[in-house]
């Protein structure tokens, strides 16, 4: 089980490092399919960074971000970033068989993943297709963790 999930951690890690190349891309996006999916437009959005989403988790309070130099810092910080280091954590504790840690980490990581989606589908009203399926990767994921900690109480 735990070289399954490394290899699903692994495969959003790719994904996620797409997502960054396209944050910082100056030209046209290569995934500019149609209105519905364009991987550029979401990925230069307020919501690809820190801040944007926590503006729609705490709305109409950005001074609290403003307010603390640190916070300030960590609001421009990508999304992707996050994305990043959540598939390392991922990977290092399933191949370490930490099972609860990393059904925690996947459990957060779809919850952040169905808040995105939803700020593609409600605000933006575009989705991208490196989310989506970094979307569908942590959710098999979280099943494969859920497999692992139900499978290690027997």
């Amino acid at each position: 089980m735990r070289y399954l999930i490394a290899i699903l951690a692994l495969a959003g890690l790719v994904v996620s490092c797409f997502a960054l190349r396209e944050h910082y891309r100056t030209g046209a996006a290569p995934c500019d399919i149609n209105e519905k999916w364009d991987c550029g437009a979401v990925n230069h959005s307020p919501f690809a960074e820190i801040g944007g989403v926590l503006s729609v988790i705490v709305p109409g309070e950005p001074s609290f971000l403003d307010s603390h130099a640190g916070l300030a810092k960590l609001a421009n910080i990508p999304v992707a970033v996050v994305g990043i280091a959540g598939y390392l954590a991922i990977m290092g504790f399933a191949l370490a068989r930490r099972w609860w840690m990393v059904l925690l980490l996947t459990t957060g990581a779809v919850g952040v993943s169905l808040l995105l989606t939803y700020i593609e589908a409600r605000l933006l009203e575009t989705y991208c297709i490196w989310c989506v399926t970094s979307l569908g990767i942590i959710s098999v994921t979280e099943i494969a963790s859920l497999a692992a900690v139900a499978r290690r109480r027997r």
